[in-house]
């Protein structure tokens, strides 16, 4: 019970503080985690405007680099023939030719004629690279598979053009346009980026992750809008790219991996909490063990004494105690005033209980006067004998008030046959050998007297075998009723009876000894005969009578003396 208590005592002390670090580390964490994506968004538009001035800037640059080539004078001729022979394959074989070697003077991977009302005439678009640091050739473009297109993006054959378009004027009247493209590079990106055109990816930087999967987890994400997304069990952030620069249908999308972003700092943040709170449930643990100490070591010392109140009866009273905790103290001399009040109470009825026994007892042998006051006197020489055989106190106390109590059954037992002046028939000895059952029956019916059953019951048992009630042989019997045995017959053959007079103190310690070993226990027998001669006197009813006549038999003297007192 008191390891139990000290582990309630100790999870009350200890599990909420530590359910309170744990909610202000998770609340810590989430804060934190909250400031990294907001600083991750931070970034991503940051990044995003500086994109953004790169293509403005890009775009002005490019748009006074058109100019000065649309004022090429061979590129114009090539382009008026072309739009007067718009069927001729020499034609554009030519302005093809001259549009090869700007682009390859100049860089370009995309370059396209238009009549003035868009409709493509001829065009060169730079082949896939070869090898590793091998530039593709610049080569014509089957036109018929273009749509009017002059700004923006292009896909072609698979791959994306950033496209920028000038007016060719010749004599301030319009012969057609002049577009240009490089292919969208994703390099310029320094975070992960997609490119959607329709609503569908159909390019990214996010590297070993297809694009149908950066599809899929998009799918949810509302197109000029900020959105959180799932991408291979990571969470992502994404924002869109305001640009006008990619044409109708495409839009842009930055993202960036929120996790990866917080890892750093959750990592640092995980041994810092893991160094935190390794320190502070030492610190709690040891608080909370004092504390549980403090609590359960009183407490513990009062149920231990408490426990053993159960084998003696009697309640303790505790030493002043000095808990720093007041509810103890107070518990502990409250609980010493209770026992004082209950040990009081007891000894009141203790007491009176004595009282009442030797009421009991004084009233019974008043039946017969020559029997007044023998119940008294077996119990002061049974007390003395047990005394004298070292018996602790209450044991003394015990054997005091049995021998008190040892002849009760005999209110059972008729006057005609107690007073009986003659020697008594086998039927009324019969009789009187009743009344130590009928004295238990008398008393097991009280509680409290209880401890006295046995002496009681068995007071007439002999160290041979041979009494009564039960047989009993030697130490089967207890030592109470042994005792009073022994004080009992020396009582009977002292005193005087109706029927003879009492036998001399000498001649009654020769009897014993000669029952000793076959009624009485020897060491019995022993130390009651060594009992100071005062005591013995003090308890006899009067003065030395004469012997018994040398022709009265021991086993008559023995019949009469006590069996049948």
């Amino acid at each position: 019970m008191t390891v139990r208590f000290q582990t309630r005592a100790f999870l009350v002390c200890f599990v909420p503080f530590v359910l309170l670090l744990t909610a202000g580390f998770w609340m810590i964490q989430r804060l934190v985690q909250s400031t990294v994506r907001d600083g991750v968004r931070t970034s991503l538009r940051e990044n995003q405007l500086a994109i953004a001035r790169l293509h403005s800037k890009s775009d002005l640059q490019n748009s006074r680099f058109l100019k000065v080539v649309g004022e090429n004078a061979a590129l114009k001729d090539g382009m008026q023939l072309l739009v007067a022979e718009s069927r001729s394959d020499a034609a554009r074989r030519t302005v093809e030719d001259q549009l090869r070697e700007l682009g390859q003077h100049m860089g370009f991977d995309f370059m396209l004629v238009s009549a003035p009302d868009g409709t493509p005439l001829a065009g060169v678009v730079r082949q896939p690279h070869h090898g590793a640091g091998a530039a593709g050739e610049l080569v014509p473009i089957d036109i018929a598979t273009l749509q009017p297109h002059t700004h923006g993006l292009l896909i072609i054959a698979g791959r994306t053009l950033q496209l920028a378009s000038v007016s060719i004027d010749q004599d301030e009247e319009s012969i057609g346009s002049l577009s240009v493209g490089a292919f969208f590079d994703f390099s310029e990106f320094t975070t992960p980026a997609v490119l959607i055109h329709n609503g569908a990816v159909i390019n990214s930087n996010i590297p070993a992750i297809p694009l149908s999967e950066i599809d899929a987890a998009l799918h949810n994400c509302a197109p000029q809008s900020e959105c959180n997304l799932q991408l291979r069990g990571a969470n992502w952030i994404s924002l869109p790219m305001q640009s006008d620069s990619f044409g109708p249908g495409y839009h842009l999308r930055s993202l960036e991996n929120a996790d990866a972003a917080f890892a750093p700092v959750q990592s640092v943040l995980h041994h810092l909490f893991l160094a935190v709170a390794l320190g502070s449930v030492l610190v709690a643990f040891l608080c909370s063990l004092i504390s549980a100490q403090s609590i359960v070591k009183p407490i513990a010392g009062i149920v231990s004494q408490l426990r053993n109140t159960a084998h003696t009866g009697v309640l303790p009273e505790f030493e002043a105690n000095h808990s720093s905790i007041l509810e103890i103290r107070e518990l502990v001399e409250n609980y010493n005033r209770a026992a004082v009040a209950v040990r009081e109470a007891r000894d009141t009825l203790h007491d009176a209980y004595v009282e009442f026994v030797g009421s009991l007892a004084s009233a019974l042998d008043a039946r017969d006067p020559y029997t007044a006051g023998h119940s008294i006197r077996v119990s002061e020489l049974s007390s003395a004998t047990a005394a004298a055989m070292q018996l602790d106190h209450e044991h003394v106390e015990r054997v005091r008030v049995g021998a008190l109590l040892h002849d009760i059954g005999k209110i059972g037992v008729a006057d005609a046959v107690l007073q009986k002046t003659g020697r008594l028939t086998d039927e009324e000895f019969a009789l009187v050998k009743q009344h130590p059952i009928i004295g238990r029956r008398i008393l097991e019916g009280v509680g409290g007297l209880a401890p006295f059953l046995d002496a009681v019951e068995l007071h007439h048992e002999n160290w041979d075998g041979s009494g009564y009630p039960k047989g009993q042989a030697a130490e089967q019997t207890p030592i109470d009723a042994r005792i009073i045995h022994v004080a009992d017959a020396y009582d009977a053959m002292t005193t005087d009876r109706s029927y003879r007079r009492g036998l001399t103190h000498d001649r009654a310690i020769e009897i014993l000894h000669e029952y000793s070993a076959i009624q009485f226990d020897p060491r019995i027998v022993y130390l009651f005969t060594q009992l100071p001669r005062s005591i013995l006197a003090s308890q006899r009813p009067s003065a030395e009578a004469e012997a018994q006549p040398e022709s009265v038999p021991a086993t008559q003297v023995e019949f009469e003396a006590w069996e049948a007192v």
